[in-house]
């Protein structure tokens, strides 16, 4: 670690021509950490009184009234006293964007030096050094050895158009309706040096939202993610907010181990201190109690897709399947998605004599699947494309041209007739012939519990479906790898979950679920008799003697 660094400086010209954000809206966005989950970030970067901490760099950001900045001093000052040297001029570095809150955190800093019996006149010289009014995400940054802190929570809404496209312009991440935080993120960890540590007490959700999406893989190609604690529960914080906080710590470096924590609303400073005694022990078991389970990951989970959610222990599981098996459609199998039409009440008919015969195409429905065992229902889609893809000529169907021209208003109003006015009978999605007869999987998008079906083919399927298909799998003994509850673990883990506990069972979190590539000729018989009884408990029996598991954690 090195010593030498300078405080950022903000750059006027950059500044000048940029509306401010409110203050109120700065204000409105504080939210002011607890001293044990202050103190349990710093033990986790490796800021501690033991190491010369006079040669290592710490930057807050976004210090506020001084709540992790009183801890870093602290220690800072323990470490001093130990060796016997001064206290350095440039190796903390803290920001705010309120002239308030920077008074009162170098009052704060004064007020704490003087107590730990350093002189008036350099506590007072330290704190003007060290804290600085600034806009974090526009200072020119310097680099560091760690950053800690609880970046601001500040609405969209509330940040001037300009100086948003200045973040933005400055922060690649901060894309969609990216949240200030974002931008702290990216800026904190591209200031780091080689195996410096960055440690926020932040909200979760770019994880797990497609405006993260840009973080994710700014992390998983540069940075090691070494821990998270879920604390949604915890009363982390100096007052009540709604803001789904975690934990996390990550490091310049490649990526290696990962700690996961879950935490109950019962997790406080004791079960912190538990969390840093078990954490500090290699190898030592996963480690559940009244506050928090725990578990230790080989790594953390790679790309820029949304990362699983779960007990530690079911995502140590996860990445354990992850790197042992492939995905369902590395094997060989297909993941899609049914037919949309854009107007379901004019392509779809139960009157089979409406049109022409090769213009009536038999569709599954989601209400077909629901008893486990596909019953058609004698849905037909009114088909206006050609076995080689090219819509048809209507004069060649003079059937289906009447029924098109009676409803033409409505096929018209569609915006893909409106961008296709020459094409305005197509339907959303062109049918895939080959697709009817072979035998599928289907599941549907919206359950509680995945629930895959066999055609065995003759249907297209719905929009609303989802299927896969495969030259290389036989379809039943896949369906009961399906069926099962690892299968469930997967989707769970990935996917939306809708009011009342409803899964989406969409083609992207299907693609997430690993299978194995061979499997013995008894299990291959166990799966299979499992899905045509739709035995959900020994489908997941003869699943987890496939993967090679025990059980599947809670």
């Amino acid at each position: 670690m090195h010593s030498r660094n300078s405080l950022p400086e903000v750059n006027p010209a950059a500044l000048g021509a940029v509306a401010a954000i409110p203050e109120d809206a700065v204000a409105n966005g504080e939210v002011y950490t607890r001293d044990w989950v202050v103190d349990m970030i710093l033990d986790l970067v490796g800021y501690t009184p033991d190491r010369n901490l006079a040669e290592i760099t710490i930057t807050d950001p976004a210090c506020g009234t001084g709540a992790f900045l009183l801890g870093i001093v602290k220690r800072l000052s323990d470490a001093c006293r130990k060796r016997e040297v001064d206290l350095p001029d440039q190796s903390v570095c803290a920001l705010d964007l309120l002239s308030r809150n920077v008074h009162a955190s170098r009052e704060a800093v004064v007020k704490l030096l003087v107590e730990e019996e350093w002189e008036s006149s350099r506590a007072e010289e330290l704190a003007t050094s060290w804290i600085r009014q600034g806009d974090y995400l526009l200072a020119e940054i310097h680099p560091t050895d760690i950053v800690v802190g609880n970046p601001p929570y500040i609405r969209l809404e509330d940040v001037p158009d300009d100086r948003m496209a200045m973040y933005r312009q400055n922060h690649p991440t901060m894309v969609g309706r990216a949240d200030i935080y974002i931008g702290f993120y990216e800026r904190a960890l591209t200031s780091l040096r080689q195996d410096g540590a960055l440690g926020f007490v932040c909200a979760d959700r770019w994880m797990r939202n497609q405006y993260g999406r840009g973080l994710r893989r700014l992390v998983a190609d540069s940075y090691s993610m070494d821990f998270v604690a879920i604390m949604h529960d915890v009363d982390a914080f100096e007052e009540q907010v709604s803001a789904y906080p975690a934990i996390t710590v990550l490091r310049k470096r490649p990526q290696g181990e990962a700690i996961a924590v879950d935490t109950t609303k019962r997790f406080d400073a004791r079960a912190a201190e538990d969390v840093l005694v078990w954490a500090r022990k290699p190898g030592a078991p996963a480690k559940s109690s009244p506050g928090f389970k725990a578990a230790r990951l080989p790594h953390w989970f790679a790309g820029d897709e949304f990362w699983p959610t779960g007990s530690p222990a079911r995502l140590a599981m996860l990445e354990d399947l992850n790197d042992r098996f492939p995905t369902l459609e590395e094997t060989g199998a297909k993941v899609g998605i049914g037919l949309a039409t854009g107007a379901d009440a004019v392509f779809l008919t139960h009157d089979r004599e409406l049109v022409e015969d090769s213009r009536a195409l038999p569709m599954s429905m989601v209400k077909d699947a629901s008893s486990g065992v596909l019953k058609w229902g004698g849905t037909h889609l009114v088909n206006p494309w050609e076995a080689d893809g090219s819509l048809v000529d209507l004069d060649s169907y003079p059937k289906l041209k009447a029924y098109f021209e009676e409803h033409r208003a409505a096929l018209d109003g569609r915006y893909v007739a409106k961008r296709q006015p020459d094409r305005w009978y197509k339907t959303i999605d062109k049918v895939d012939h080959s697709l009817t007869n072979k035998p599928k999987l289907l599941l549907p998008d919206m359950k509680l519990n995945i629930h895959p079906v066999l055609d065995e083919g003759g249907y297209y399927p719905h929009h609303n479906l989802y299927y896969v298909v495969s030259s290389t799998w036989d379809m039943r003994v896949l369906g009961g790898l399906l069926l099962s509850r690892i299968a469930q673990a997967f989707v769970e883990a990935y996917a939306v979950r809708m009011r009342g506990g409803t899964l989406r069972f969409q083609a992207q979190y299907l693609r997430r679920i690993r299978v194995p590539r061979e499997l013995c000729q008894s299990d291959q018989v166990a799966l299979a008799r499992a899905f045509d009884e739709r035995d959900v408990d020994a489908a997941t029996e003869a699943a987890l003697r496939a993967y090679g598991l025990d059980r599947i954690p809670d």
